[in-house]
């Protein structure tokens, strides 16, 4: 919950808190993309609640979520602001999710990689409605009073915000046991240096984005085709820190290729698949992306965070 919550455990605005918070989480990082900016936005309705009685307060699930998204809109209008001077491709900061999150195919797209980067072209407010109304089923009437806006308004921005969606975002394979058995094929290709199987396991046209931040040595603009991603991976997986070790865990809804060494996590891959092959590989690199975002180990609470199920 942070440390301000801890300081006041026991008080009577723990419990609704508490109750609510995985929600709130899950909506500020689907609205942010960034794990980070998420937490810090929670942590942030954690201490506007601290301020009310929660007595008078007729719905504590509805206020929490409006300051919330409030926050997360004004958060990420700054936000773009500074990846404007982002050195490279920026992508959404990795988190693990629980293993069972990939068996909802629904819920598992709603935090993948592919699709946080897709919303980046909405704009703040098309994001925020497109989450609440996606994501977790809120009525358009309820989503309006969230973010101060008028019905018709807000369903205006959703269709908007669903039409940019619809072209934009490709439909990736979303069978958990075709996602799992081409990753391990992938790694194990990777890890023996083997072009030749590595291409086999790749779409003719796949792209590679690489994520760095200017803080290692990745590409800084995306690799395309199968035989220049596959050379490029194998070149990257013989660069890794002596002692590192590599494994597939449950990331942003589906199995992704961790690195961690001297424990810490170095380098998350995630992978889209079309036809049983690989379409896009996202490589995040960036330190800063790495050590608030992507916990090792994960305890079931903090997995459980991008698992909260849509609304009836």
């Amino acid at each position: 919950m942070g440390r301000v919550a801890e300081e006041v455990a026991g008080a009577p605005h723990e419990a609704p808190f508490m109750r609510h918070r995985d929600l709130l989480y899950a909506v500020a990082y689907r609205t942010l993309g960034s794990a980070k900016e998420a937490e810090d936005v929670v942590q942030e309705t954690w201490l506007r609640w601290s301020r009310v009685d929660p007595a008078t307060v007729v719905d504590p699930e509805a206020f929490l979520v409006r300051v919330t998204i409030r926050l997360a809109i004004d958060e990420l209008r700054s936000a773009r602001v500074r990846r404007e001077a982002y050195v490279g491709p920026w992508l959404p900061e990795p988190i693990r999710t629980r293993p069972d999150v990939a068996d909802d195919v629904v819920l598992a797209d709603s935090v993948s990689t592919a699709l946080l980067l897709v919303l980046e072209a909405l704009s703040p407010l098309e994001r925020a409605v497109f989450v609440l109304r996606e994501a977790f089923g809120y009525p358009y009437a309820e989503i309006a009073q969230f973010l101060g806006r008028g019905e018709p308004a807000v369903r205006q921005l959703a269709h908007r915000a669903r039409r940019a969606v619809e072209n934009r975002h490709h439909r990736y394979d979303s069978d958990p046991a075709t996602q799992q058995q081409v990753t391990e094929r992938f790694l194990a290709a990777c890890s023996g240096g083997d072009i030749t199987a590595l291409i086999g396991v790749l779409a003719p046209d796949v792209t590679m984005v690489s994520d760095g931040g200017g803080f290692t040595g990745a590409p800084r603009k995306p690799i395309h085709g199968a035989d220049l991603v596959a050379r490029a991976i194998v070149v990257l997986s013989r660069q890794q820190p002596v002692g590192a070790t590599v494994g597939v865990l449950p990331v942003n809804g589906g199995p992704g290729v961790v690195v961690r060494c001297d424990g810490e996590t170095v380098l998350v891959m995630t992978l889209h698949l079309a036809g049983g092959l690989v379409r896009t590989i996202h490589v995040v690199s960036n330190p800063q992306k790495l050590t608030a975002a992507f916990e090792w180990p994960s305890s079931p609470a903090a997995a459980s965070h991008l698992g909260s199920p849509p609304r009836p």
